[in-house]
């Protein structure tokens, strides 16, 4: 018997009132893919992802996370069954230190929380756990700077290090390349290879350089509904994605 995906998407709706954003979103990934998710504005792109991690509950269908259904739990459940998730606004804690907020995420995947008796240096692990994401997103040596004063560039990294501070094994990336220049966006496309090693990666992501340099496959969705899901050649060369989305941009 093989093993299951690393994520099953089965008959996904979402509506708001008498809007569906989300029209019946079918999608397998299988365990270590690099899956791109692409589409105009209002797609319902981050909706979607807003779905697979829990800050919102299906109206119908299903998310199956390694084999065991997700959808409907809450968000802070779902990140300790392995999925991690970053924003397209950068979410971090501004007046910590990059070695704290990277802490905060190792401490909470963990189950462990602060308490005033018990110092967080004791809590197994972590420390060492703390410097080895450090490591992987490049910030050693801005450790014990506060996050506040980072670049963008090194905010976003920073976020996708507490992204995966827990050891999740599928993460999620909303736009993390948005508002970055050429220079930093190759830097962060270096960055989001390292980390999705041995891992499995969704991405939404508008810099189609990105999207087809990186993605293993790509899904395209308009309207709420995917129209086409394939290897980023097949899809660079389908008439439906040009014609629904892409258009001269594919030739790019």
């Amino acid at each position: 018997m093989s093993a299951p995906a690393a994520l099953e998407i089965r008959g996904l709706k979402k509506s708001f009132g008498p809007a569906e954003i989300i029209r019946g979103v079918d999608l397998v990934v299988p365990k270590g893919e690099r899956h791109a998710v692409i589409g105009p504005n209002g797609a319902g792109k981050s909706t979607l992802f807003n779905l697979i991690s829990g800050l919102l509950v299906p109206t119908s269908g299903e998310v199956v996370l390694n084999g065991a259904r997700i959808s409907g739990r809450p968000a802070f459940e779902i990140n300790r069954r392995g999925l991690s998730r970053s924003f397209q606004v950068t979410n971090i804690f501004p007046r910590m230190s990059v070695f704290e907020n990277i802490r905060c995420g190792v401490l909470w995947s963990a189950n462990q929380k602060y308490a005033f008796w018990r110092g967080v240096q004791s809590a197994a692990g972590v420390a060492e756990r703390t410097e080895k994401v450090l490591d992987e997103i490049g910030l050693t040596d801005r450790r014990e700077v506060l996050a506040g004063v980072l670049t963008y560039a090194e905010q976003r990294a920073l976020e996708i290090g507490i992204t995966v501070a827990g050891g999740a094994e599928v993460i999620l990336l909303d736009e993390p390349t948005a508002g970055m220049s050429r220079h930093e966006t190759d830097r962060a496309v270096g960055l989001i290879r390292r980390i999705s090693e041995g891992r499995t990666l969704m991405i939404v992501e508008h810099d189609m350089g990105v999207v087809f340099g990186l993605a293993d496959r790509i899904s395209v969705l308009v309207y709420g509904e995917i129209v086409a899901t394939g290897p980023p050649a097949e899809i660079r060369a389908s008439a439906k994605v040009k014609e629904a989305y892409l258009g001269e941009e594919a030739h790019a």
